[in-house]
């Protein structure tokens, strides 16, 4: 029965990176129960009334909660230089700074470290990583700490001094600009 299933499971994936390439596509429920490990319990706050799909938009959907990936190139964030805080798309959790922002040249929006990190130290951090092979080779998918959004993946090619390359979906996020900083006028006497 195992052989079956992972030549299955073979036949699929090979039909499904063609066709991933070019449109992200729902995820078929025998590969969603199968694709998740069974011990790995949610860390949100939300339950599973929270209707994901009249609260998001459709591409949003898909790649925050049936963990699918926006093209590359194709972002609002990509080339977004504004000072400030980049967001959750589901629940509003600040995930990322604009300073750890940088051009990876990878065709998605890298940030070198969460926010909340010290160091290594990512207990603060809204982010959480789980291990994930859904690419081909084995990685970690990057999630949204309270809310289990799939966010993106993290890499150990970056820049120092962390050395990490976190490769996150544009559509997962929102943005908030920082406070114009402006000293207020003096009061006039």
């Amino acid at each position: 029965m195992s052989r079956f299933i992972s030549r299955a499971l073979l036949v699929i994936s090979k039909r499904s990176t063609a066709r991933s390439a070019v449109l992200p596509t729902r995820i078929p429920a025998l590969m969603r129960s199968l694709s998740t490990s069974p011990g790995l319990k949610s860390l949100t706050r939300y339950d599973k009334t929270t209707d994901w799909q009249k609260k998001l938009t459709p591409e949003q959907y898909v790649v925050t909660r049936e963990r699918g990936t926006e093209e590359p190139f194709s972002g609002i964030y990509l080339n977004h230089y504004e000072v400030g805080m980049y967001h959750c798309v589901c629940c509003d959790v600040p995930l990322f700074s604009s300073e750890a922002k940088y051009d990876s040249g990878t065709g998605w929006p890298a940030f070198k470290e969460a926010h909340g990190t010290w160091e290594r130290d990512e207990s603060h951090a809204s982010i959480v990583r789980r291990p994930d092979n859904s690419l081909g080779s084995a990685g970690t998918e990057v999630l949204c700490k309270t809310c289990d959004a799939h966010l993106g993946h993290v890499f150990d090619d970056g820049p120092d001094p962390t050395g990490q390359r976190f490769c996150i979906n544009s559509v997962a996020l929102t943005f908030k600009p920082r406070g114009n900083n402006k000293p207020e006028k003096a009061e006039e006497n």
